[in-house]
């Protein structure tokens, strides 16, 4: 485990080229309007060059080459984009074998990942933010479809796929990574050495939220930068001294983009539950309870569902786990907003609540509401029909 620490400091220190005098805003402060369209693009197949990680470091690419054809890819969560395929290309092909998980890559089609492919030999590969917050829509089967931008994967297994990496078989590292699992990430591991995954976030139906971090630090561009400097090992620039994280690059392929990326994100809605997915009859009557005698919307206060940016909540007002609130800034969680939940169990940030009928027992049981079972049931209704 401490290896992958001094790993992840030995690159920090690499991008360092600035005088302690040339020091660089904090990435929290806010960023100006950006253009949507040019961040999908760049949410979909911007690397910010952290190819020098997942390439030279971590050797995903020798890995991939030879070991990961598309049954396994799509095992660990790996997700095809069906548009960039052509016309009845799965069934002229081996789907055991690598040499076509190859060629998906070099027709942009694997989710996340951008490869640099010739000759049907990988020389770079990446990471981008669809990664993580992308999904598709199975149309075509399980895990090859239409993208889905801002949904989390939650079938992805980060840690696994790390796990194969030449350069992570240290027996530490590898007991925490695949102690993770799917749909879980650990973001400050590589800094604290604490090993407390929490669930990979939806990235829609930000539009109105003020902070998107579970223990709400800051907007979703701190939250872009944090993640592609500190995590997907990009070359930019990240400066927060409350977290004494302070990484600068030049050039910063990181920071410029965090405008366009925002506004991208931003024009994300959250999914509408599917017609005939909840009794509407018995959400009406969840609809009262939340504004009522559950006392919901003291806290996921309509129409965000969140009073983010109003102020955080101590994890003893929830009674939520403490962990990840002490390894932020805030010492706190952030409301989540609702909007969409039906879509991405499991629930809290620590993925504790399988289920929406877990959210309410937990609240029921912590805050002595005494509803009863047909209350409980109209709640549920409620919160999938958001």
């Amino acid at each position: 485990m401490r290896a992958l620490i001094i790993l992840t400091m030995a690159l920090a220190a690499l991008v360092l080229g600035c005088d302690d005098e040339d020091r660089v805003a904090t990435s929290r402060d806010p960023v100006p309007p950006g253009n949507p369209v040019t961040g999908r693009e760049i949410f979909r197949f911007d690397t910010f060059g952290d190819e020098r990680f997942w390439t030279d470091t971590l050797r995903m690419h020798e890995v991939i080459q030879s070991a990961v054809d598309p049954l396994t890819a799509l095992a660990v969560g790996l997700k095809v984009d069906s548009d960039a395929l052509p016309p009845g290309i799965l069934t002229q092909v081996d789907l055991s074998d690598p040499a076509t998980t190859v060629a998906l890559l070099e027709l942009d089609a694997v989710v996340g990942l951008k490869a640099q492919v010739e000759n049907g030999t990988i020389q770079r590969i990446g990471v981008t933010c669809a990664l993580c917050h992308s999904d598709v829509d199975d149309s075509v089967q399980e895990g090859i479809g239409r993208r889905l931008d801002g949904h989390p994967n939650r079938d992805l297994d980060p840690g696994k796929i790390l796990s194969l990496s030449p350069a992570l078989q240290d027996p530490a590292i590898q007991a925490v990574l695949t102690s993770w699992g799917p749909g879980r990430y650990d973001a400050y591991w590589n800094h604290d050495g604490v090993n407390d995954p929490t669930v990979i976030p939806p990235a829609y139906g930000l539009s109105e939220v003020p902070v998107e971090t579970f223990t709400g630090e800051g907007p979703v561009s701190y939250w872009n930068a944090y993640v592609a400097v500190t995590q997907m090992h990009s070359q930019g620039s990240f400066f927060d001294p409350e977290l004494g994280i302070d990484i600068r690059a030049t050039p910063d392929l990181v920071t410029p983009k965090l405008p366009d990326l925002q506004a991208y994100q931003l024009t994300l809605p959250a999914p509408a539950p599917p017609a005939g997915s909840f009794d509407a009859e018995a959400a009406a009557r969840g609809a009262a309870l939340f504004g009522g005698q559950a006392t919901c919307a003291d806290c996921h206060v309509p129409p965000t569902f969140t009073d983010a940016g109003e102020r955080v909540h101590d994890p003893s007002d929830t009674g939520m786990d403490p962990v990840l609130a002490g390894r932020g800034t805030t010492s706190g969680y952030r409301t989540t907003p609702l909007r969409g939940a039906w879509q991405h169990p499991p629930y809290f940030h620590d993925g504790s609540a399988a289920t929406l009928a877990d959210v309410v027992e937990h609240y029921d049981a912590f805050l002595g509401l005494d509803l009863s079972a047909q209350q409980k049931a109209d709640l549920v209704e409620y919160l999938k029909s958001l």
